[in-house]
């Protein structure tokens, strides 16, 4: 979709459309989960409606394009990740997940057998790499926003991604996938 499309749903959101918003949502919550998952393992979607809540409460606040908006959104998530780890080491949780009664879609789509292979290749480099190799290969931020995202310099980022890359490229498992 056209950034214009979205820079004009994102004003839409800000003034109270629900159109504007689930716009915004529908294009960014599969890439906030995918980054989620790396950051925040199985609580992902815990993290993700975190991230969503946030967002909700202060998009009236925020300035600028779409752009600058996935850079907020992703910095969010990030943050709602980190979070998710601290209350993960904090407490144990020993309930059982509930089940239900339908299969989520989204959740199926993002648990499909590469993508979820593929996360768990990524997020087993460290966590800087996986974080860069995540917003800058995976998401398609730039240099600069990314930087912004993890509190690093450009040239840091720039480092930890291809640091990521190689570490990637010579990953056995990765190696002996088909087509490698």
């Amino acid at each position: 979709m056209p950034d214009d499309d979205l820079t004009d749903a994102l004003r839409a959101a800000q003034h109270g459309d629900d159109a504007g918003f689930a716009l915004l949502w529908r294009t960014h919550h599969p890439s906030v989960l995918r980054y989620l998952r790396v950051v925040a393992g199985d609580h992902a979607e815990d993290a993700a409606s975190e991230t969503w809540l946030h967002v909700i409460r202060d998009l009236h606040r925020f300035h600028g394009d779409h752009d600058n908006f996935r850079g907020w959104l992703f910095r969010i998530a990030r943050h709602r990740g980190i979070d998710e780890q601290r209350r993960r080491s904090r407490t144990r949780e020993t309930a059982t997940p509930p089940t239900r009664n339908a299969p989520d879609a989204a959740a199926e789509a993002a648990e499909g057998a590469a993508t979820s292979w593929a996360l768990a290749v990524i997020a087993d480099l460290p966590a800087d790499q996986a974080e860069a190799v995540m917003l800058r290969v995976v998401i398609g931020l730039d240099v600069a926003t990314t930087a912004g995202i993890l509190g690093k310099k450009p040239g840091a980022v720039r480092i930890a991604t291809m640091r990521g890359l190689r570490r990637l490229a010579t990953h056995p498992q990765i190696r002996t996938r088909e087509g490698v």
